[in-house]
């Protein structure tokens, strides 16, 4: 299995205001998609700076009291990636469902003491 990407993700009631204050820490914007997921509208602003760093930073519709942090784990393989976790002890935070849009299959996962890695994998030719 391939990693292409570990970095940071916060899902905040507030992402305009930490989108502004990685802004003033010299990161930008370099895409923004909106989907509906589980019946909410979720964006997800992927920001980098010029030294390469990235941070995701994700807004929902679905009503949160505070920030929420984990690691994003772009992947080639999707099954390798979430059987290795699974081996570890982690949990899909949803069961045995995962989230499969047009051109992404992601799930998030939990480890035993509580930190969380969300496994994604682009798929390339989307149909």
């Amino acid at each position: 299995m391939k990693i292409s990407a570990f970095d940071p993700v916060i899902v905040s009631p507030d992402a305009s205001s930490l989108i502004k204050l990685f802004e003033a820490l010299g990161f930008e914007t370099h895409h923004s998609p909106t989907n509906a997921i589980d019946g909410a509208e979720v964006t997800s602003t992927r920001m980098e700076n010029a030294e390469g760093f990235h941070v995701d930073v994700v807004s929902t519709t679905t009503p949160r009291e505070r920030d929420e942090m984990l690691i994003r784990m772009n992947v080639d393989d999707f099954d390798e990636a979430y059987a290795l976790l699974t081996a570890q002890g982690f949990k899909n935070v949803k069961g045995d469902e995962t989230i499969d849009l047009k051109s992404t299959k992601a799930v998030t996962m939990e480890a035993p003491t509580g930190f969380r890695i969300s496994i994604v994998k682009h798929i390339k030719d989307p149909a």
